[in-house]
């Protein structure tokens, strides 16, 4: 995920940025509060990465680019971790290879624990005796919006990783708990919100945080468009498995065929066919419940996103298309967020589709929304200079773009301007998609 930034003058109270970085801390400690230490330690895959490792990587953060850049001769009480726990900063030096953070036994997870009780009380004492300049407060703000990143990351390798055991474990037994009823009042068809064609201006205005990538705004032209009022349900993507869409290579591109059949592709990531009611039930963090028809459809690939849109005769839109419409539309009830604690995306209110005048519906929040373009640099875009600037510049390649959030990010978090990126293959992020179609 993208991770350089700019803050606005009001970022810079120090007491104001105190108390958000107990908050956003505490948020990631209250995560993994209930976890056991064995659970800290999976890693299923190379991309998903290991809850003490996130624990730990968020902390050495605080430490390498605000405690360390205000205090050059300081002594880290841990000099290995600096190896440990570096994500992928070269210039930083060497770091452990990706795949291997679950090897990683030692340091324990109650070593790390105490580690970030003595960053965070450095990083409190930092911000109420000192006054910082605006470099160090720039790199507080970006590592209050990186931990906040790391939260989601957290929550959905973790989901991967419990799906690995067999007994289907509940990571968090009180999220979810939507899944009482496994009926639901079905939505309305599709209600499309037309986007006439012109001139527009996309990207962060400067006005407050954002990350490098979401900048400099610039225009760009548009044709007229739609885009579809609401997520795709799990309901309408059961109508695609019915119809065999995972079976016709015609609904597919090349890559994305390839990739069905090396990974035997049948349905959503996490899905298993059972007795339901749908004939499907799905694993949550709090174990295996009923696929619930008008439940946003999540956990899908690109892949799987591109070719649900054309056999529904209708694309994907544009990001511009996308960050447009949210500009420009109403905008309905949002989606889930990490704050309520489901971790799971929920039904639109069946009334809210009915509301007049016609809204975009989750439009942040619930599940993060495939688009048809890929993650490349706007124009005029400049990496940062130093270690930061690598974050961002180095991974615009190979990936597409994601917008607006999901019920595992949180909510202070997201901005319509934000963008999300992942390899076309991904599917363990809560990834869904909407639906555009040319006018």
């Amino acid at each position: 995920m993208p991770s350089t930034a700019t803050a606005s003058p009001s970022q810079t109270d120090q007491a104001s940025l105190a108390r958000r970085f107990t908050r956003v801390r505490s948020q990631t400690d209250s995560l993994c509060r209930n976890l056991e230490p064995e659970d800290l330690m999976l890693q299923p895959v190379a991309e998903a990465s290991p809850a003490k490792w996130h624990l730990a990587h968020t902390t050495w953060f605080f430490e390498t680019f605000v405690l360390a850049a205000v205090q050059p001769s300081r002594t880290s009480c841990h000099p290995q971790f600096n190896f440990l726990f570096n994500s992928y900063y070269n210039s930083l030096g060497a770091r452990l290879a990706r795949h291997q953070r679950g090897l990683l036994s030692r340091p324990t997870a109650a070593e790390v624990r105490q580690h970030r009780a003595e960053i965070d009380a450095e990083m409190l004492n930092l911000l109420d005796g000192h006054s910082l300049d605006p470099a160090t407060l720039d790199n507080l703000v970006l590592g209050l919006n990186h931990e906040q990143q790391h939260q989601e990351l957290l929550v959905t390798d973790l989901k991967l990783g419990f799906s690995f055991n067999p007994l289907r474990p509940s990571i968090w037994p009180s999220a979810d708990t939507n899944h009482e009823h496994t009926v639901t009042p079905c939505l309305d068809p599709n209600r499309w919100i037309t986007i006439e064609a012109g001139l527009r201006q996309i990207g962060h205005d400067g006005n407050g945080f954002a990350f490098d990538n979401e900048g400099p705004r610039h225009r760009v032209y548009l044709d007229s468009f739609a885009l579809a009022d609401r997520p795709v349900t799990c309901g309408e993507y059961l109508n695609f498995i019915a119809d065999e869409g995972y079976k016709r290579p015609e609904l597919w591109l090349s890559d994305g065929w390839a990739a069905v059949s090396h990974n035997s592709w049948q349905a959503p990531l996490y899905w298993e066919p059972s007795a339901d009611a749908l004939g499907w039930s799905q694993f949550t963090v709090a174990g295996m419940k009923p696929v619930r028809p008008d439940d946003p459809v999540c956990h899908l690939s690109f892949y799987e996103a591109d070719a649900y849109a054309r056999w529904a005769d209708a694309r994907l839109p544009t990001e511009a298309e996308w960050e447009t419409a949210v500009a420009e539309a109403t905008l309905g009830e949002p989606g889930e967020f990490l704050e309520s604690g489901r971790l799971h995306p929920s039904s639109a209110d069946p009334g809210s589709s009915n509301s007049s005048p016609l809204a975009l519906q989750s439009a942040l929040g619930g599940v993060w929304e495939w688009t048809a373009s890929p993650y490349i640099a706007y124009p005029g875009y400049r990496p940062a200079a130093g270690a930061l600037g690598e974050y961002n510049g180095k991974f615009m390649c190979n990936q597409m773009v994601l917008r607006g959030g999901s019920c595992a990010t949180p909510q202070s978090h997201l901005r319509p301007t934000y963008r999300n990126f992942f390899p076309p293959e991904a599917r363990w992020q809560f990834s869904g998609l909407r639906l555009a179609h040319d006018l």
